[in-house]
């Protein structure tokens, strides 16, 4: 299909600017001193379509209009503003754009940048100047709000049940090991905020959903920055009244002043991703991953694309050399294809459930490696694999020695009380110690992927510190900026070293962070039911291909049949443990199966995944439901779909494949009893098949592709 994106432009007294992306249209206007949102439409169509019967939203029935809220000394820069310039340039099917204005309270010039990508989402971020000698406080920051829609319901109801029109989905749970729990809830007439990180723990992606429930428009959103987000969204209806209004701010939040402006700074902000589509979720979400793929996750790829199955151990293990060879062999055998050392191997033997007290020493122990570390890099490459460290770089523990020699590098907290371990990244002293140290243990041990953890308190994102004038400012904007760049010019400098995100498990998957990495953990843990509902909700927010699902280990082995942890991964990207301790024989019915699946995702999965579209049939599956996930190839040439029995939940399933094509012929293989059938498109897409399971907490994985 052809792609479309464009910005069409109309100067005048109260210049408009309409962005079309695909089928997504959003309007502003400068008017009289403030940049506001006029609206949005998802089928195409510019809101002056009809240029006397505009169809852009009427500005006074909204207290805040604004487009973006900033706030400077106390001084909201929403309004009061002077058109400077405006900009655009294309580039293929991207378009570039930057609306430059200019304060007459502060002397603070904004610079608004918009990408549109031909997809049905696109990018948006502030650029803060100051221009002034003077340090500055900024105190508030939305990076996009102001009105989405007004609605005449009685056109499409007759029911007064305000609460019945609009639907919210987030994640649900923001502690660890809940991570991607999605939820639809109704959304009132009031005013409902959703906060990740700033007065919620860290395991909550910042993404928000908003349905239409009356007229099928679904607005889709992420914010690409690791600190406190807030969502917050204003449904203003009376049952009096037969007009609905709708808006939102999508904001940073941390302690204020949250960033303090030095003279002639320039801020340059988090970005939103945003799209607005008729449809359902799967729609939502397939133009989210195809704008993610295309925008912005965009450096070198390493061996990324090529899905290479990670195969790690830690302190779980004795980490001994004999236990590693062991299962390096183990792993061999069962076809993986990375050894990843994890976290412990700083620590002295028998110390291992001490390994964060070892953090930031960064060195392989001598009596747990005597031979060097190099040791176990040549065993992995005798057996055909790639060889990989973790290290948590930005956490110190209590047993390195920085804290003797450097006390003042560490986070403090609003009571003026020291971090005990979370080095504060926005000191240029700290972030270049980290970034050389990383360059070195790369370098070093000569690393083929480098795992990357971060194990704080949330809290300990909002540190304070005084800037060179003694003026206080939250760290959070600062060190969270540090380590993204510190991150990308590591990338740039080792391009053949697969980089893999992880915080804790999940702490840390927002687009701001994946930017400069290959792939990432989304939880830590693995235990059924709660691991599919991980990677139901994970990858409704990232492309399948960047989302880490572990097989065997951190409790995936504690409850539910063995296909069902395999197959829980295989929609995503494969990560395996061990099926035996070390000295045991390997039971030949598990192994057999490891290599059956790991043959099916290698050779039938892992091609078509990178480019997969993906089909959540259950979005909100709940823990005692079924959970069906669906992944098809782009030109609908081959499919997987695993479905998932989740607790106390059995019997005959009806699955239709939603990636197919109607006009072909499939072979759809049942993979448990590895049978197969052939059967219409038509069919497959719109009858589909019935699959039986037997018990709760088990599976089924269904392959289809095109046959002549």
């Amino acid at each position: 299909m052809p792609q479309y994106s464009d910005i069409f432009y109309q100067p005048s007294e109260n210049p408009a600017f309409c962005y079309r992306t695909s089928k997504t249209v959003y309007e502003e206007m400068f008017y009289n001193g403030s940049l506001i949102s006029c609206g949005w439409n998802a089928a195409g169509y510019p809101l002056n379509l009809l240029e006397k019967c505009s169809t852009r939203i009427d500005k006074k029935r909204f207290t805040e209009p604004f487009a973006f809220n900033i706030e400077i000394d106390g001084q909201s820069l929403d309004y009061g503003l002077e058109f400077v310039d405006f900009k655009k340039e294309k580039d293929g099917s991207k378009i570039k754009s930057v609306l430059t204005l200019k304060s007459k309270y502060r002397p603070v010039l904004i610079k608004v940048h918009t990408l549109l990508d031909s997809t049905s989402a696109f990018t948006r971020f502030l650029e803060i100047e100051n221009l002034s000698d003077n340090y500055m406080n900024l105190s508030r920051l939305s990076l996009l709000s102001g009105p989405m829609e007004m609605m005449e319901y009685p056109r499409f109801t007759e029911t007064k049940n305000l609460d019945e029109f609009y639907s919210v989905g987030y994640f649900l749970s923001d502690n660890w090991g809940r991570e991607g729990e999605f939820v639809w809830k109704k959304l009132s007439p009031e005013v409902t905020s959703i906060d990740t990180r700033f007065n919620r723990d860290r395991f909550r992606h910042p993404m928000l959903f908003i349905r239409n429930n009356l007229t099928g428009k679904i607005w889709f959103m992420q914010i690409g920055f690791s600190g406190g987000c807030r969502f917050t969204v204003d449904y203003n209806a009376q049952v009096d009244n037969s007009t609905t209004r709708l808006s939102f701010k999508a904001e940073i939040a941390s302690h204020n002043p949250m960033l303090v402006l030095r003279p002639k700074e320039k801020f340059i902000s988090p970005e939103i991703h945003i799209s607005h589509v008729f449809g359902d979720v799967d729609e939502a979400v397939n133009e989210m991953i195809a704008h993610i793929r295309k925008s912005v996750l965009t450096l070198p790829e390493a061996d990324g694309k090529e899905l290479l199955i990670g195969c790690g151990m830690g302190a779980e293990h004795d980490m001994t050399v004999e236990t590693s060879k062991s299962y390096i062999r183990q792993f061999a055998e069962m076809g993986g294809e990375i050894f990843i050392i994890d976290a412990g191997w700083a620590c002295p033997p028998g110390k291992e459930d001490e390994w964060g007290n070892y953090n930031g020493i960064n060195y392989p122990d001598k009596d747990r490696y005597p031979d060097g570390i190099g040791i176990l890099r040549d065993y992995c490459h005798k057996y055909g694999l790639k060889f990989a460290m973790w290290v948590d770089i930005e956490s110190i523990g209590k047993y390195c020695d920085v804290h003797e020699k450097h006390p003042d590098w560490f986070s403090v907290n609003p009571f003026g009380e020291a971090s005990p371990k979370y080095l504060d990244m926005s000191k240029p002293e700290v972030a270049e110690w980290a970034e050389n140290e990383l360059a070195r243990i790369i370098t070093d041990y000569k690393l083929e992927l480098l795992r990357v953890d971060h194990n704080v308190d949330y809290t300990e994102y909002f540190g304070i510190r005084e800037n060179e004038k003694g003026m206080p400012e939250c760290v959070s904007l600062r060190h969270i900026d540090a380590v993204y760049k510190m991150y990308e010019r590591l990338k740039k400098r080792f391009p053949d070293v697969i980089f893999e995100n992880c915080a804790g498990g999940g702490g840390r998957t927002d687009l701001g962070m994946m930017k400069n990495f290959n792939h990432t953990w989304v939880s830590d843990c693995q235990c059924a039911p709660w691991s599919v509902q991980i990677t139901n909700g994970m990858t409704m927010v990232l492309p399948p291909e960047r989302v880490d699902r572990l097989f065997a280990g951190m409790g995936c082995h504690s409850y539910g049949s063995f296909d069902l942890q395999m197959r829980n991964c295989m929609l995503g990207h494969v990560s395996l443990n061990v099926i035996a301790p070390p000295g045991a024989d390997i039971n030949s019915e598990q192994m057999e199966f490891v290599q059956h699946s790991v043959k099916v995702y290698k050779d039938f999965i892992r091609p078509f995944l990178p480019s997969s579209k993906i089909f959540h049939h259950t979005p909100d599956a709940k823990r005692n439901e079924n959970a069906i996930i669906e992944i098809s190839a782009e030109d609908s040439s081959r499919g997987a779909i695993g479905i998932f029995t989740l607790g106390g939940n059995k019997g005959n399933i009806n699955v239709r494949a939603k990636g197919a094509d109607q006009s072909k012929q499939y072979k759809v293989t049942l993979d448990s009893d590895r049978s197969f059938f052939v059967i219409s498109g038509r069919e497959l897409k719109q009858k589909g098949i019935s699959v039986d399971i037997s018990s709760a907490m088990s599976s089924e994985l269904v392959l289809y592709e095109i046959t002549e």
